[in-house]
């Protein structure tokens, strides 16, 4: 009778898995400390750029608002609250029918005399109505010659007289103003070119910065226009639009400087985020707009 003997099965020691487990944490170690720095070098390069990214959001949207602005109504204030840059939107212009024009062209004429005949609170627009995203919608502001800060042409302020008259319906080219607010002018100042403009809100960017890199900015809109401006966090709190136009703003500054005899204006946004000594450090942007609109 023949045995068959089977071989011995022969498996891993103690010692030759303390061996393997010992290389493969060496192998793991010179691995990590090879590929950490490329990896930590990719992460701080993708939050910067994510940092760059959100400044030059928020700058372009506060320069495509500033080259909307209603000429002279661009207001600046910093103070211990933050930068409050201000400014009237306008959404179209045109031309208005005035007593200068032809009896030829018919229409009802805007009226800066309170002895004009007829309906002094419609006026026809010479020319197309404006459509799509500039048609005149009851709500809007017509403003004529603003030059700002002075009645009876300072839009902002219409405790008294003021160049801003609010739409209470329009039907094809003519207009109905809930009240017309240009025979009231001492002296009546209507533009030389016969223009006016249409305000459809205003707006106000408050950055309030926090060094630590953990400051915000936001845009608010649709509040009440009021003679002075609102400096402070309380005074926008009512506003129906609030949005976040950037986080981590640990500087900023908003300037406005005057051209001379120009009614224009340059506005200079100066926008840092990031935290100082983060790994992403900090992006600071700077841009400057110019009011395009003429009264």
């Amino acid at each position: 009778m023949m045995t068959f003997l089977r071989p011995r099965q022969r498996g891993f020691t103690l010692i030759e898995l303390i061996v393997v487990i010992i290389i493969t944490a060496i192998v793991a170690g010179m691995v990590t400390v090879f590929i950490r720095a490329p990896i930590q070098s990719y992460l701080d390069v993708s939050a910067r750029a994510e940092l760059a990214d959100a400044a030059d959001l928020a700058s372009r949207r506060i320069t495509r608002d500033v080259r909307l602005a209603l000429p002279n109504s661009v207001r600046v204030t910093n103070n211990s609250s933050g930068s409050f840059l201000e400014l009237l939107l306008t959404k179209t212009g045109g031309r208005y029918l005035s007593e200068d024009d032809p009896n030829t062209i018919p229409g009802k004429v805007l009226a800066f005399d309170p002895l004009t005949p007829g309906n002094p609170n419609v006026f026809t627009i010479v020319g197309a109505a404006p459509s799509g995203v500039q048609t005149i919608v009851p709500g809007d502001f017509i403003v004529v010659n603003n030059l700002g800060a002075q009645p009876p042409v300072d839009a902002y302020n219409c405790s008294g007289q003021c160049n801003r008259a609010q739409v209470a319906s329009i039907s094809g080219t003519n207009v109905t103003l809930v009240k017309n607010r240009f025979v009231e002018q001492t002296p009546s100042m209507p533009s030389l070119s016969y223009r006016f403009q249409v305000v459809s809100t205003v707006v106000t960017y408050h950055c309030a910065p926090n060094a630590n890199g953990t400051g915000t900015l936001t845009r608010y809109a649709g509040y009440v226009i009021e003679a002075d401006q609102p400096v402070s966090t309380a005074a926008l709190t009512g506003a129906p639009s609030a949005a976040l136009m950037a986080n981590q703003v640990a500087a900023c500054d908003f300037s406005f400087d005057t051209l001379p005899n120009l009614q224009r204006g340059l506005v200079s946004v100066s926008l840092t985020l990031g935290a100082p000594g983060g790994n992403a450090g900090q992006i600071t942007l700077l841009q400057q707009a110019q009011v395009n609109n003429s009264p």
